[in-house]
This record gives structure tokens, sequence and C-alpha cells, in this order.
């Protein structure tokens, strides 16, 4: 019989450690548990407190959330994999301070709410700045560095991101053809 696990475990050698997705959520503001919300157990939440989250968010492998100063992820938002949010940045008072630098309140030092509206989608590889909303319904590409304020609907791509499309557009297109859907899409978008 030991031998056997034995020769079991080595088999799932591999498996050990392996990013995988963790059904279930209770946030830290006020304890109330968010079972329909899947956080990647390789996604790194730093000051998880700052994090106010609804139910039905999903959020892939190997991200990071700073939330500091404040991080809002409204209901039925995707965001993929390598996404980093965070909600201060020294990018720039560590260049006016040089080796003086000594943290968040030298002058330069950017911080700031972020708010991800219902039902968007973060592409990989994005990063979302402090200071940024983005309405709901929107999509936001790969690879985009968002910073600011973007409309409900947006399609947001680019470093640095531009508005470059509207979803609706897109959306109605496929709502034409698959009638059936209307009245779901129609419940969250006109709210």
């Amino acid at each position: 019989m030991l031998k056997s696990l034995l020769l079991k475990l080595r088999r799932n050698r591999h498996l050990r450690g392996r990013p995988k997705m963790v059904w279930g959520y209770k946030r830290l503001s006020d304890g109330v548990y968010l079972k329909r919300t899947r956080i990647s157990n390789s996604t790194f939440l730093d000051a998880p407190e700052g994090l106010q989250i609804a139910d039905n968010v999903f959020v892939g492998h190997f991200n990071y959330i700073e939330a500091t100063n404040g991080v809002t992820i409204e209901e039925g938002c995707q965001i993929t994999n390598y996404v980093t949010i965070t909600s201060h940045s020294s990018h720039n008072s560590i260049r006016y301070y040089g080796d003086s630098y000594t943290g968040p309140e030298m002058k330069g030092y950017v911080k700031g709410k972020i708010k991800i509206g219902k039902f968007t989608f973060v592409g990989p590889h994005t990063t979302i700045m402090p200071g940024t909303d983005i309405g709901k319904g929107s999509i936001v590409a790969a690879y985009s560095y968002v910073k600011g304020d973007f409309p409900d609907f947006s399609i947001i791509a680019g470093n640095p991101a531009q508005i470059v499309g509207d979803t609706r557009d897109k959306d109605n297109e496929f709502l034409n053809d698959n009638p059936e859907l209307r009245e779901h899409y129609d419940k969250w978008a006109s709210s």
C-alpha cells in the first residue's frame, strides 16, 4: 500500500503547486461570501481590505491586484491572466528624488481609486493604473496600459490606451443573429 501511494505521488508531482481556480471569496470589507466569484490561487491580492469585489467575477492566473487606495471590480467582470491593477505608483517620484526617495508621501507619488464596471473584460498582460474608471460592458484589449476615465461600452486598446470602438456595435450585430439573448443583455446593459 505504501509503495502504491509513493508511486501515485511521484506520478502526480507535476500537479503540485499548479494554478487552479478557487470558487468563492469572502470580502474583507463586510464579510459577505461571494459564492460565484472565482479567483486563481496564483493571483496576488495586496491590501485586500481595499478591494470591493462583486459576485460572479472571474480573476484568472498570475495577476497582481494592489488595492491600498481602493479597487472596485463590479459584477460579471473577467480579469484574464497576467494583469496588473495598482492603485499607487512611484514611477515618477523615484526619478524626482533619486537616492533620496523614501516612499509614498513623496511628491510625484501617484495614488488613486480604480473602478472596473460590470461585465467588463480585461485582456491578458494589461496594466491598469491609479485613478482609472472603466465603464460597464467594456473590453480592454491585451497588452493595454490603461489610465483615465473610459465611458460605458468602450473598446479600449493600446499603450497608452485609447477608445477604439464601442462594444454595443459589436453586440447588436451578434444579438440580431441571436435574439433569444437580447433579454439577458438588456437586463444588465440598461441598468
